[in-house]
């Protein structure tokens, strides 16, 4: 099967509860995170979407596409798919923005090792699950995402890839796939006692 076309998406729609405030715009790296993917996604993909909530566009940086969540699902499947129907026939390389160790090398290997035949490509975690949230999604694996979200109770991308044909990459250093929810840790990795 040829690739569909890739485009890139960084989930910044959430509420943040546990963090307190908006993690996609700490920083990391002197800008705020958010972008920070945004500019390394831009350099792999052909187009570059922040998927926001309603109310976060002012927010947004001048020149930096977004979509807007439709809120026809929770949790993360409502920007995944709300960009999914802005543009059902690309895949998907979707970044929770709460990802401060991804790096352009970390992109590129789930790129190279992405098969279009299946539903997704995600990295492997430490206990052997689907990572769903720095993963490519094919346009027909978010159409059967959708079906299945028609179909259970469950809103989790992580169970839909649990059942789901799926390539499963390990990465090359598992801390890329450590997220960040809470200020405390924020603080441990801003004082450099991140594990």
């Amino acid at each position: 099967m040829k690739p569909s076309e890739l485009y890139g998406l960084v989930l910044a729609g959430g509420s943040s509860s546990r963090m307190g405030l908006d993690k996609g715009l700490l920083e990391y790296y002197q800008i705020p995170h958010r972008e920070y993917l945004h500019q390394l996604l831009g350099g792999i993909c052909s187009k570059v979407f922040l998927s926001l909530r309603d109310g976060q566009q002012s927010d947004s940086s001048a020149g930096i596409e977004y979509i807007l969540d439709k809120n026809k699902h929770q949790g993360p499947f409502n920007g995944i798919l709300s960009a999914h129907e802005a543009h059902p026939n690309v895949a998907w390389l979707v970044l929770a923005c709460d990802l401060p160790f991804i790096i352009e090398a970390t992109l590129k290997e789930l790129i190279q090792n992405r098969n279009p035949d299946k539903d997704a490509t995600a990295f492997r975690s430490k206990i052997g699950e689907p990572e769903p949230l720095a993963c490519i999604w094919e346009p027909h694996g978010l159409e059967k995402a959708t079906s299945f979200l028609a179909e259970t109770n469950s809103r989790s991308p992580k169970r839909f890839l649990t059942n789901a044909d799926v390539e499963l990459i390990q990465p090359a250093n598992d801390k890329v796939l450590l997220n960040v929810n809470t200020l405390d840790e924020f603080n441990a990795i801003q004082n450099g006692k991140d594990n």
